[in-house]
This record gives structure tokens, sequence and C-alpha cells, in this order.
């Protein structure tokens, strides 16, 4: 298809029209008739994109979709540079930042489900020239983790044989991937929430290994309690250590804010998004905290092979700990747990990346040929350029998977804290416009819990993040690592400078700001209806499972 030309969004564009969502009598009739604004056709008419998400596959996702090998053997970097004290630390500040950058997305997002997702909010709410350094920089975020996954998914096929070269192996999962993204919107959600669910199940295993290895209760394997805690030690590094491993652990959260960007190809946004949403919390405290307290426990912070250790290949703390405890076999379990993880991460991340690309393209924020997508809905161009961009992965045949999977870590951290921050300011001027311009807090179908604390405490958190992740270079002064470190610090205001130079983009005023374009209904609203949406009581085991 070519491609769809987008509804304007200029202030005065959608001025005296009452959008109100609410579901009544007269939205069924249209549910089941006519669809005069494209709410209920399956290819979204503003992006072309198939609304083919099913509640289930979005909320798996944001449990669980990206958990991969940022995770799984990443976080042996920051073991190593900080130790188990300062992974739960990291862990738990990066995942306050987290849940509150969530709490912003959920209330921007269930009130417009837009392709663009903060990207185009950004545009909405400040200034075209804001979205587009925005929009750039979560896109950097998806192509240095989509190089880490590829990264490690070669270095497992290596590790159990060398008979083909990384960059061969490399090659054959390029192409696998990229026949598989093809399919379409369904087949990657379908998959996603299967192989989700495996992960979940994968990584709570471990958690009670963990607890049966340090107890005692693995035969030969004498009982190790907190031993690791006091050698090497809580901290490697100090203060140091510490700083360094936020860079570390808001790469593994870079993630949590994609529900945002897969809103438009879900097919009931306004269910969806809120549930993902609340999820998000049970992620954060099982599986990031949990994994941060069983690594620590398991794996000592000095292991040999640890990311950032001189091998050329890659240990995750899951695999120390299984050699550790004497059953040598279990590394090939393990490796096939993490090639699990890869197979969903790869996936993932070249989704986001694709979507992201492909909605800036057809805003002129991006070269406009990667704006297309075919009749199914999907955007070949989009998913193609991000994939390519997977192969700056193969910087490992030269310098090593452990010091490639360090440099790109780097360079996607400080990029993970600019957009958060962004998204957090975006809330803020959302809030103030709507108050302005004359709304309540009570019309918000999904409101973001202590407002506007929440908000403010995660704009100016992830400020003061991205200044401080490089602190570790400072003292001893290291000139590479400092310029990995902060490289892309200036990038943000150098796009949004350049940008609104160039095309002479306006700052919106807050009563200018259009409040009303890019609400949407649910796809299959009667069916909501019916099982206990907008008022109908729901059973009780409704109840249980939209709550988990």
């Amino acid at each position: 298809m070519s491609l769809p030309e987008r509804p304007g969004a200029g202030a005065g564009d959608y001025k005296g029209q009452d959008l109100d969502y609410a579901t009544t009598g007269a939205d069924h009739e249209l549910a089941s008739g006519s669809d005069d604004n494209g709410d209920f056709r399956a290819i979204d008419p503003h992006s072309g994109v198939k609304r083919g998400l099913k509640t289930r596959h979005l909320s798996m996702m944001a449990l669980a979709g990206i958990i991969g090998p940022g995770l799984l053997v990443g976080s042996g970097g920051a073991l190593a540079a900080g130790g188990p004290a300062s992974l739960i630390i990291g862990f738990g500040v990066i995942g306050i930042i987290a849940f509150s950058i969530m709490q912003s997305i959920g209330e921007l997002t269930t009130m417009y489900p837009s392709g663009g997702a903060f990207t185009d909010l950004g545009d909405r709410f400040i200034d075209k020239a804001f979205g587009v350094a925005v929009g750039w920089n979560y896109f950097i975020i998806w192509f240095c983790v989509l190089a880490n996954e590829y990264n490690v998914i070669s270095s497992v096929m290596v590790f159990w044989s060398d008979k083909v070269p990384i960059w061969g192996y490399f090659l054959l999962f390029w192409f696998a991937f990229l026949g598989f993204q093809l399919l379409g919107v369904e087949t990657f959600g379908e998959a996603e929430f299967w192989l989700a669910l495996i992960k979940l199940i994968g990584l709570i295993a471990y958690f009670f290994f963990s607890i049966i290895y340090a107890s005692g209760g693995v035969k030969g394997a004498p009982a190790i309690g907190f031993a690791y805690w006091r050698d090497p030690g809580a901290f490697v590094d100090g203060f140091r250590g510490v700083a360094s491993v936020f860079v570390f652990c808001s790469t593994f959260y870079a993630g949590v804010e994609s529900v945002a960007v897969a809103a438009t190809e879900t097919k009931n946004p306004r269910v969806a998004v809120p549930l993902a949403i609340r999820q998000v919390f049970v992620r954060i405290v099982v599986v990031y905290m949990g994994s941060a307290f069983f690594f620590g426990l398991t794996c000592p912070a000095n292991a040999p092979g640890l990311v950032g250790g001189a091998s050329r290949a890659l240990k995750s703390p899951m695999t120390i700990a299984i050699q550790n405890a004497g059953w040598e076999g279990g590394v090939h379990l393990i490796n096939a747990f993490i090639f699990i993880t890869c197979l969903s991460a790869v996936n993932s991340s070249i989704y986001i990346g694709s979507r992201t690309i492909l909605f800036m393209a057809q805003d002129g924020k991006a070269p406009r040929f990667l704006g297309w997508t075919d009749r199914r809905g999907v955007p070949i161009p989009a998913i193609v350029f991000t994939n390519l961009c997977g192969a700056l992965s193969m910087m490992n045949v030269s310098t090593g998977a452990s010091k490639a999977y360090g440099y790109i870590v780097n360079l996607s951290g400080v990029s993970t804290f600019l957009v958060w921050g962004a998204i957090s300011f975006i809330h803020l001027r959302f809030r103030a416009a709507w108050k302005v311009q004359g709304h309540s807090e009570s019309e918000l179908p999904f409101k973001s819990l202590w407002y506007p604390y929440n908000a403010w405490f995660g704009l100016l958190a992830n400020v003061f993040l991205a200044f401080i992740q490089g602190w570790a270079t400072l003292a001893p002064f290291d000139a590479g690592n400092f310029v990995d470190a902060y490289i892309l610090l200036p990038l943000f205001p150098i796009i949004y400078l350049v940008y609104k130079f160039v095309f002479k983009t306006k700052l919106w005023k807050l009563h200018e700001i259009d409040l009303h374009s890019g609400r949407r209904r649910d796809l299959e609203e009667a069916k909501e209806v019916a099982v206990g949406v907008d008022g109908v009581p729901l059973k009780w085991w409704q109840k249980v499972g939209k709550s988990l």
C-alpha cells in the first residue's frame, strides 16, 4: 500500500469536537455498523499496520517479552563491576524509576494509542523537533539492544560448535529472524506469548535452584549461604561500582515502555494497556529484583568469564553457579535457556525498532521509504533496515564478545535515561495543557499514581543518572570509556536544535495543544462489554485473571 495520509495534529484542527469515548448504546451501534473514523478497522487507517495483537499478547510482552541476554548475561557485567549489593541497589533504583515512567506511559497511551507513541506525543505536547530527538534516541536503544542479542545468540552457538565462524551464525540467524518478522504481527504476538511464558518458568525454576544450592541441598556441594557477600564482598568498587551498575540496569529495563509502541497494533488498547502497565510492577519485583538477589547469591563477583572479563566468550551468572554446584552438564541447559530467551528478545527488538522507525518515517522524521507497509500491514522496509542495524554485533569478531557487549551497553544505557526523562516531561506538559483547557482528572481513562510527584521524580532522576552513569571513567580518567559513556548525551540537544533551526518548528503553548485527535475505541468493544468492561460486573475468576 502507499504511504497513508496522517491526520493533522494542529491545535485548531479538532476544536469544537466533543469526542467522548465512554461506551454507550450509540457506541455499540457504531461498533456493529458504521465506522466513520476507522476505529474498528483491522488495518489502522493512519499508519497501515494491522491491529492484530491480543490483550494477552501485550500483557506477556510487558511482563516478560524483553527478558533476554541483557538480564541473563549482561547482569554478569553489572555483578563484576559493582558486586551483589550494587546489583540489588541498581535494579531497585532503576526499577522505581521504571515504575514511575510506566505510570506516565499508561496515562498517555490509554488516552492516545498512536503509532508514534511518545515520539508522536512529543510533537503534540512540546515541539516536533523534540519528538524527532526522542524518536532517534529511542531507535538507537533498540538497534544497540538488537546488536547485543545477536552477539549473545551467536556466542552461544560458538560455545556448542566452533566449526561455523561467529559471522556465519550471525548471517544464519539474520535471515531467519527477517523471514519470521515478515509473517506479520499476529504470528509475532503468538510466538512472543509462548516464549515469554517459557522464560518466566525457567527463571523461577532457577530461583528455586538457588535457594536449594545456597542452603546446602545440592549433593556434593557445600552450603554457601551468603559467602559471596563476604568474599569477594558486597561492593566491588564503592560508589564507582554502584554508578557503573546503573547503565547496565537501565539497558535491562529498556522495553518496559514498549507497550506504548505496540498500542496501535493492539485490538483493545483501552483494556490491554492499563493491564500491561499494572503487570510491570510484578515484572520489577519478581523478575528483576529476584534475578539481582539470586545472581549475587550464587555467583561470585570475581568469577572469570563474566561480561567485562578477558574472555572472548560470554558467561551468565547462572552458568557459573551451575558449574560451581558441580553440574558441568547443566551448562548446556542454561545455554539452551539463554538461546530461547534470545529468540524472543531478538524478535522483540526488531519489532520495537522497526515500528519506531516506521512511525517516524510516516511523520517526516526519517526517510519516507521506511514508512511503507504492505497490504497485510507489515512494514517491510522498516523491518529490513532495523535488522541491518544488528550487524553492529559483528564488532565482536575483532574485539571479543565481552568487550563488544560492554561497548554497546554503554551506548544504549544513556539513551534510555534520556528517553525516559523525555516521557516524564511529555506527561507533565500533557497534564498542564489538560488543566489549562478546562478538563478534569476524572475524565482520564487511566490515572497516573501520585501525580505530579511521580512524573517530576522520573524527570529529575533520569537527568541525574544520564550524567552520573559515566562516573567510573573520571578517576582515573579513561578517555576511551569516557567517550563511550557520554558520546550520546549531547546527541539529544544537537538533534533538537538542528531540526528546529532547519525546519523552524513551533514550541506549542498550553492552550494551543491538540488534546482531541488520536483517541481510539477498542476493536472488540462489544466483546469486552460482555466480559465485564464498562460497569458490567466480573465473576471472581475473571477478576483474578485480569489482576495477574
